[in-house]
């Protein structure tokens, strides 16, 4: 059943991929077996997690790519396709929750709102729409000669990281609590269409300790709070939102699509 759990021959694309969960990810999912792309506008960011990969033996390249940006997107696809042949996984993680975007619903800029969402949801989007065909045609998941998976239809994968702002509200977050929300119901419309030659789904992470969260965990009074709130009191590690999304690439999902995993601590238990 282990075997179940390796990605060889599989290629992944990660957004967001440079740092915190993305960067985890990344790794995570080249130590399962498959070839890596991680994306991000900061070149140094990915090229430090390509070489990563590869110095633990796998095998990775670094595009730098705007998800907003649709030359950029379509770049990335078309440099993955001639390095590696395919895309056969794709981890929609590149996200963002500026200041501007923050506060009271009247106090949130329009210009702000519009970003996240452009980012978190339209990006991921496009992103997908991207490699469609190259997900819609991805042959490497199962083995043919085993008649347990012979049959379970395309092996391409699609993990969209979206939050516990995606199940439930928070407060002063409205923009990113909306494109959070709009990726689960995302996943479900995508994994519908697709089925079933692709599948589609969704981690939903509680607070993670990111450089993203720093200013928040360094305020004693939030960090105690969030702790407070979630069940097994602490903020997760990077590297467990990795463990999740590997599990949904891989074939021991291979009859999970559609789903959002929380991965929060006990948050949205409550």
């Amino acid at each position: 059943m282990t075997d179940a759990f390796e990605l060889d021959g599989d290629v992944a694309i990660v957004t967001g991929g440079g740092r915190g969960i993305g960067r985890a990810v990344a790794i995570g999912l080249a130590r399962a077996g498959a070839s890596v792309v991680p994306t991000a506008r900061t070149e140094a960011e990915i090229e430090a997690v390509a070489d990563r990969i590869e110095d633990e033996g796998g095998d990775a390249l670094a595009v730098t790519a705007d998800v907003t940006n649709p030359d950029d997107v379509a770049r990335a696809i078309g440099e993955t396709e001639d390095a590696f042949g395919s895309v056969d996984i794709v981890v929609n993680n590149a996200g963002m929750n500026p200041d501007d975007a923050l506060g009271r619903p009247e106090d949130v800029s329009s210009e702000g709102f519009d970003r996240v969402l452009d980012v978190n949801l339209s990006g991921a989007f496009e992103v997908t729409k991207a490699a469609a065909e190259g997900l819609l045609e991805s042959d490497t998941g199962g083995d043919e000669s085993d008649e347990s998976t012979a049959d379970r239809g395309g092996a391409g994968a699609v993990i969209n990281v979206a939050s516990v702002g995606g199940l439930v509200g928070l407060p002063r977050q409205h923009p990113y609590v909306a494109s959070k929300h709009g990726l689960v119901g995302l996943t479900k419309s995508m994994a519908l269409d697709w089925a079933p030659d692709v599948r589609v789904n969704t981690v939903a992470p509680g607070y993670v300790s990111t450089d993203l969260v720093e200013e928040l965990e360094a305020n004693e009074r939030l960090r105690q709070s969030i702790i407070d709130r979630t069940p097994l009191e602490r903020f997760a590690d990077p590297e467990e939102i990795a463990g999740p999304v590997v599990f949904l690439a891989s074939d021991a999902a291979s009859y999970v699509t559609g789903e959002t995993l929380a991965v929060d601590g006990g948050w949205t238990a409550r």
